[in-house]
């Protein structure tokens, strides 16, 4: 191996999802409603990401945990065959594999069951600092979902990836209208790319405004600040730039993963030395790519897609 073998590390979050195609109405007490298809398939911000960069050609590992059992058997055979190397995927003794029971209801958002499981013995303590070297970005996805990893764990590692060299990525996931500010202003002056949605921009910050939660977030000390703002775009700000992204219209069927894969697109096009505004383009259309299908990775692009789809669709970039 050479000293930058690895395009992308994940680590974070991997998580077996259960998905349901879209269904006409919730179901009452005691009531039966017909799907026309159920799926088990990788969920997971780290997960997600992995599987999106290995399928834009990237060459891609996995750091995290899964539980002894089926599922995470599962989540294991299921990276190895989409190209993410798995050599740094652990197995929880103890904890069940993370799951998530995903259901779809026709013209309305996602209704998520949640089970933490073997996610909750995750920490970046592990990662050593042999394999961030590696890595040209290092992108740690989930965070906050549950106590590990400690803001002071996170901060070591992004402060060895950055002495190494590497970009460091921070995604989050805000579970509930708790107090999240103390474990994540220690890691964003660690951080090259914080990459929130509005809705959790939110939750931390108690801004409403994208602009206004991207400005706290910069003078924070994140270098750039991306924030996901659902059919509204996407915000980008940095020392240089400030600017709002529109979106791709395609036909919605489920935006499970569509952040994760906006991720990923953003990280392609930073790899490939894009500027801001095609990093932009990238992540928003990779995430269009994802809502065409059922479940976190089914119908995400790959790079000649991706590339074809960018060059011929326009897609509203304003500098603010």
């Amino acid at each position: 191996m050479n000293s930058r073998s690895i395009d992308c590390l994940c680590i974070g979050i991997v998580v077996a999802d259960h998905v349901c195609d879209p269904v006409h109405h919730m179901p009452k007490p005691g009531e039966l409603v017909t799907t026309d298809s159920l799926r088990l398939t990788i969920g997971g911000c780290a997960a997600n990401a992995a599987v999106d960069l290995a399928r834009l050609g990237l060459q891609v590992s996995i750091a995290g945990i899964v539980g002894k059992d089926i599922f995470g058997r599962f989540a294991q055979e299921f990276l190895e065959e989409a190209g993410v190397d798995c050599e740094h995927l652990q197995e929880s003794p103890t904890l069940q594999t993370s799951g998530t029971l995903i259901i779809n209801v026709q013209n309305e958002d996602r209704r998520f069951f949640h089970a933490i499981g073997a996610n909750a013995e995750f920490t970046t303590d592990r990662t050593p600092a042999s394999l961030l070297a590696k890595c040209r970005v290092l992108n740690l996805g989930g965070y906050c979902l549950s106590n590990q990893p400690s803001s002071d764990s996170v901060a070591k590692c992004f402060a060895a990836a950055q002495d190494a060299g590497t970009t460091t990525v921070l995604d989050v996931v805000i579970p509930d209208d708790e107090e999240y500010w103390s474990r994540i202003e220690p890691v964003l002056p660690l951080t090259d790319v914080f990459m929130p949605n509005s809705d959790e921009a939110q939750m931390i910050t108690g801004l409403v405004d994208p602009l206004d939660q991207a400005q706290f977030f910069r003078d924070a000390g994140a270098k750039n600040v991306v924030i996901t703002c659902g059919g509204d775009g996407a915000i980008l700000q940095n020392d240089n730039v400030r600017m709002k992204a529109g979106v791709y219209k395609v036909d919605f069927v489920d935006g499970t993963g569509s952040g994760d894969a906006f991720l990923a697109g953003y990280i392609y096009g930073l790899l490939a030395q894009e500027p801001p505004e095609q990093c932009l383009r990238m992540g928003t259309a990779l995430g269009a790519s994802c809502v065409r299908r059922t479940g976190a990775t089914t119908g995400v692009f790959n790079a000649g897609e991706l590339r074809e789809f960018v060059e011929s669709h326009s897609l509203a970039i304003e500098q603010i």
